[in-house]
């Protein structure tokens, strides 16, 4: 009876866990194999296909965004790079690498904007909840919450004394450490929600206070600059940037991250 319990939870385990860490289908394997291949000879144009194909197919990852990012760049397209590296960033924020390469794209572009300072201990809450992705995150919960499960089952089914209190001690802790990686996730999930950005696309953009053309004048970007998304009417969006200044552009002069 015990062994068929166990079996059960290993089969449980195996359907629950095996889904979150593949990759794909075949058909996408193929495709990102492919636009690796042109990527490595230069082919970028080609690479994008292939790795566009693979979002078309319905699948995104934080490595199909970083390598279209990787690619636009070597096009010299930045703002392309960039919304890609920004992309793969929503996908995996604590990868260093991304965000390297955001870094280093962002000095190719002509603004050149100094981040508002925040308090401490916001920038500490923002630096946890981004330390790793939803992906991690949620196959680290599923495992620790079936680890907890298990360690559960031993409790029940243990005589020793010792035992049943190691476990259930022990059960306790996964089941809690479960649910901090799920709550962490859903902190992220959330804050990325709520923090809408864009890569503004035109070469330069005229910032108005209002939305609408009439409205003054208030500063100048340029293509590859990121802006927050405050609002949107009719066709216009309102945007602030990194030092907090803020203002009206057109919906057709960003693509939104």
């Amino acid at each position: 009876m015990r062994f068929k319990m166990l079996k059960r939870i290993l089969y449980l385990f195996i359907a629950l866990v095996l889904p979150i860490l593949s990759f794909g289908n075949d058909r996408t394997q193929m495709l990102f194999a492919k636009g690796n291949a042109c990527y490595a000879k230069a082919q970028y144009k080609e690479a994008l296909t292939a790795y566009q194909q693979i979002l078309d197919e319905g699948y995104q990852s934080a490595a199909v965004y970083f390598n279209m990012g990787n690619a636009s760049f070597k096009s010299d397209d930045i703002p392309s790079a960039l919304l890609y590296y920004e992309k793969a960033h929503k996908l995996s924020p604590g990868d260093e690498d991304i965000n390297f390469n955001i870094r280093f794209a962002n000095l190719k572009t002509t603004d050149k904007i100094d981040e508002a300072p925040e308090f401490f201990l916001a920038n500490w809450w923002k630096a946890l909840i981004l330390s790793f992705s939803v992906n991690t995150l949620s196959v680290s919960s599923i495992l620790l919450v079936l680890l907890g499960s298990g360690v559960l089952i031993i409790y029940f089914f243990t005589n020793s004394v010792s035992i049943k209190k190691a476990s259930f001690y022990c059960s306790i802790t996964l089941f809690f450490l479960g649910l901090i990686t799920i709550f962490i996730a859903g902190m992220q999930l959330n804050y990325f929600n709520g923090h809408r950005q864009a890569i503004i696309f035109s070469s330069s953009v005229t910032v108005k206070n209002g939305p609408v053309e009439k409205s003054a004048n208030v500063f100048v970007l340029h293509d590859g600059t990121k802006v927050t998304i405050l609002d949107t009417s009719n066709g216009w969006m309102k945007i602030r940037i990194g030092n907090g200044n803020e203002g009206w552009i057109k919906n057709s002069d960003v693509k939104e991250i």
